[in-house]
């Protein structure tokens, strides 16, 4: 897919009824707001998802064709996530929907509780989504070639988060890249490694055998700058220093690794963030392609709301730069500057507009807007 330096060969968008879809397990989020989830009183519902919100963005940010290919059961928390799911105009026809047992013992839909954090008091998050329809999806529970062949996707979006959930997600996340390359579609691939996830499913030994096997298929590759070492192995000088005193040339090194050793990737792009308290953290961004390392405006000290899904809105601007044929330096500042607005709003999807990214990548700064 490889096409002149910083550039990928999207299909034309009139083959497809699709820009993007994902591919992952859409939660329904429960939100203390100010206070914390152990006292919480009243819960703020929100939907979110690690691949689902790349195609939120996409969608309500960037005004592209969306869908998300995921599993619920049909009860009336999964209609709710579904609502929910459809205000943020992605498109839910794609929805394997899962008989009710009546109780939840062998299949149900995923929680997760997430407190924002304050100052020294870091942001926790709660996930309770065992025995989750999507965690028990199989390959053959969707007919990939009809979406990619037939429809027509552009892109597809999925990652480790997904993987990670199932005895079988990882040959589901397999068969779909499969297809969507046999059929012309770019696929991104988002490392999202979470100790949790993987703890009872082989430790990171297991991350790492499974996400390298299915990098082998991936154009773009994306993580934080710990995911690198935790899902697919490799070693980063300075990491555990934060990004004030990243090394970003053992980074670089680092990149070139990763290259040799998944020769099939065209871009790889990382974000970059020092925590000083919950709410200031630096925020930064670096993309490699055909052999340079292009780094994203950093800005120290950023104030955050809520940090969470702010790695996914990156990813959201990153690929919409890339489907517009923007240059791998501009798409990764779309991507570093969406990220950054994204964690100025409550909940995991971006409540961003185009213009305000935009005159974020321009310089523009926070002044009234009258």
């Amino acid at each position: 897919m490889n096409a002149e330096p910083g550039v990928l060969d999207a299909r034309p968008a009139e083959e497809c009824r699709y820009d993007l879809v994902a591919l992952g397990e859409v939660m329904l989020r429960l939100d203390p707001g100010d206070s914390r989830i152990r006292v919480a009183r009243s819960l703020r519902a929100w939907e979110g998802g690690g691949e689902y919100n790349v195609a939120r963005g996409l969608r309500k940010c960037f005004g592209l064709r969306t869908g998300v290919v995921t599993a619920l059961v049909d009860n009336e928390v999964g209609r709710l996530i579904e609502d929910l799911i459809g205000q943020g105009g992605v498109d839910t026809g794609l929805v394997r929907w899962v008989p009710y047992d009546g109780l939840g013992r062998t299949v149900r839909n995923g929680l997760n509780f997430t407190e924002r954090g304050f100052g020294v008091r870091g942001a926790v998050g709660v996930s309770d989504r065992g025995h989750t329809a999507a965690s028990q999806m199989r390959p053959d529970d969707f007919d990939w070639d009809r979406l990619f062949g037939v429809d027509g996707v552009r892109w597809l979006h999925t990652g480790g988060i997904f993987a990670a959930l199932g005895e079988h997600t990882p040959d589901v996340v397999e068969a779909a890249v499969t297809s969507a390359r046999r059929h012309g579609t770019l696929v991104s691939f988002d490392l999202n490694y979470r100790a949790s996830l993987w703890k009872a499913f082989g430790g990171q030994a297991r991350a790492v055998e499974i996400n390298r096997r299915l990098v082998e298929h991936v154009d773009v590759l994306i993580g934080n700058e710990e995911d690198f070492t935790a899902a697919l192995g490799f070693e980063v000088a300075g990491v555990d220093a934060g990004l004030v005193d990243l090394d970003v040339g053992a980074f670089a090194t680092m990149i070139d690794t990763v290259i040799e050793t998944f020769p099939r990737l065209s871009v790889v792009a990382t974000t970059l963030r020092a925590v000083r308290s919950a709410n200031r953290n630096d925020w930064g961004a670096v993309a490699w392609s055909d052999g340079r390392l292009h780094r994203a405006t950093h800005r120290p000290d950023l104030e955050i709301f809520d940090r969470v899904g702010g790695g996914d809105s990156f990813a959201s601007g990153l690929i919409y730069g890339l489907l517009q044929g923007f240059s791998v330096e501009l798409a990764v500042e779309y991507g570093a500057a969406h990220g950054a607005l994204a964690m100025t709003t409550p909940g995991d999807t971006s409540m961003a507009t185009l213009p305000e990214v935009e005159h974020l990548v321009a310089g523009g700064g926070a002044r009234v807007k009258r």
